[in-house]
C-alpha cells in the first residue's frame, strides 16, 4: 500500500483575493442543486499549476471539488470548463474511472466565471514518474493499473455515451501533423534540420486510421489520482485536452515519458525500480485494448508523438522571442525540443 504524499495538487491552501468565492453565495446555489447538499460550506483552493482554478468545497457531512475558468479576459476555446463537464457526464456511464459530475453553471454573474461542480475523491497525485516513496510492489501495481485505466478509456465508444459530437471522427493524426506543423513553423527560431525532416516524411506516411475513440491529450501519473490502499487508478483528472481521436496516437504521447525521464530510460533503473519498462509498457497495453500495433506503425506513432511534443515546446520558444512567455524556465526549452526532434527522426530511420 503506497503512502499517501502531500504533493502539490493534493494540498490546499486559502482562497487567494484573485480567485475568492462567496461561501454563502455558493453554498445557497448548491443547495438548490444537488441533492443532500447542506452548509455551511468551507472553501479551500487546492495548489497547483492547473490553468483551471480548482477548490475543495467542505460541508460537515460530504467534499467536493469545483473547478471554474479563471477571471479576466479569455481566448474563445481556452479553459473549456464546459467540455470537462461533459466528459466526465458521459464517462459517468461508463467504468472509465472518474468524479461523479453534479452540477454546471453557466451563470458568470454567482461566483465571476462559469463553473462545474463533481464529487471529491481521496487519494494522491503522485509527481514523480519513479514513485520514490513507494516499493517494488506499488511502482508494479500503480503501473499496470494506469494501462489498464488507458486501454479502458480507449474502449469506449463515444457514439454510444453521447459524445459524437465532441470532435472531428477520422484523419486524428493527419489533422494534428498539420496543425503542429502550422505552430511550429509559426513559432520557428532556428532551423532544425530533423524537425524539417519529421514535416515532410509524417504526410506520406501516417499510421492505419484506427477506430474513434475519446482521447485524454495528456494522460500521465501526475494527471490520476491513485488509490492508497489498493494502488489502482481512482480518477482520471484534467481533461482540458480531451477530443475523440486515435487512441494509439494518444497513449504513444503518453509514453514520452520514457524518454524524457532519464530514470523511466534506462531499461535497468525500471527493473531494480519494478517499473514496466517501455517494451513491457507496450505489451501491456496491446493486451489490454483491443488494438494490434505492428513495430513499423509504433515507430511512426513515436516519431510523431516526439515531433507534436518538440512543436509544443517550440511554440514556447517563440513565445519568449515575442516577449510574451509567462514559465520563469521557458527560454530553456530549446535544447528539448532539439533532442526530441533528432529522436523522432531515429524512429524513422
Amino acid at each position: 500500500m503506497i503512502k499517501k504524499v502531500e504533493g502539490e495538487m493534493n494540498g490546499t491552501k486559502e482562497m487567494s483575493k484573485k480567485h475568492f468565492i462567496d461561501s454563502s453565495i455558493l453554498s445557497e446555489y448548491l443547495e438548490k442543486k444537488i441533492p443532500d447538499f447542506s452548509g455551511p460550506l468551507k472553501i479551500e483552493e487546492f495548489i497547483g499549476g492547473q490553468s483551471n482554478p480548482t477548490y475543495l468545497l467542505k460541508t460537515e457531512n460530504s467534499s467536493y471539488v469545483l473547478r471554474r475558468k479563471p477571471p479576466g479576459i479569455l481566448l474563445k476555446t481556452a479553459h473549456a470548463v464546459e467540455r470537462e463537464f461533459e466528459v466526465i457526464s458521459a464517462l459517468n456511464k461508463t467504468d472509465v474511472p472518474v468524479p461523479k459530475a453534479y452540477i454546471h453553471c453557466e451563470d458568470e454573474n454567482l461566483i465571476g466565471t462559469e463553473f462545474f461542480v463533481m464529487e471529491y475523491i481521496d487519494g494522491t497525485v503522485i509527481w514523480e514518474s519513479h514513485i520514490p516513496h513507494g516499493t517494488k510492489s506499488d511502482r508494479f501495481e500503480i503501473y499496470a493499473s494506469m494501462n489498464e485505466t488507458m486501454a479502458n478509456l480507449h474502449s469506449v465508444d463515444p457514439f454510444k455515451v453521447g459524445l459524437e459530437n465532441f470532435g472531428k471522427p477520422g484523419n486524428y493524426v493527419a489533422r494534428q501533423v498539420s496543425r503542429w506543423t502550422k505552430q511550429y513553423r509559426n513559432s520557428e527560431t532556428e532551423e532544425i534540420s530533423s524537425m524539417n525532416n519529421l514535416i515532410d516524411w509524417l504526410p506520406e506516411n501516417l499510421p492505419s486510421e484506427k477506430p474513434t475513440r475519446l482521447v485524454h491529450g495528456d494522460f500521465s501519473l501526475t494527471n490520476v489520482i491513485v488509490n492508497t490502499k489498493n494502488n489502482k487508478i481512482a480518477s482520471i483528472l484534467d481533461w482540458e485536452l480531451s477530443t475523440l481521436g486515435d487512441p494509439v496516437a494518444d497513449f504513444s504521447y503518453h509514453c514520452l515519458q520514457y524518454f524524457i525521464n532519464p530514470i523511466l530510460s534506462d531499461p535497468q533503473k525500471c527493473k531494480d525500480l519494478n517499473i514496466p519498462d517501455l517494451n513491457k509498457y507496450v505489451e501491456m497495453y496491446v493486451e489490454n485494448s483491443e488494438f494490434e500495433i505492428s513495430e513499423n506503425e509504433w515507430n511512426t506513432y513515436m516519431a510523431f508523438s516526439m515531433f507534436k511534443l518538440a512543436a509544443i515546446l517550440q511554440g514556447i520558444t517563440g513565445r519568449v522571442r515575442d516577449g510574451t512567455a509567462a514559465g520563469k524556465d521557458a527560454d530553456k526549452l530549446f535544447p528539448q525540443t532539439l533532442m526530441l526532434a533528432d529522436l523522432g527522426w531515429t524512429f524513422v530511420k
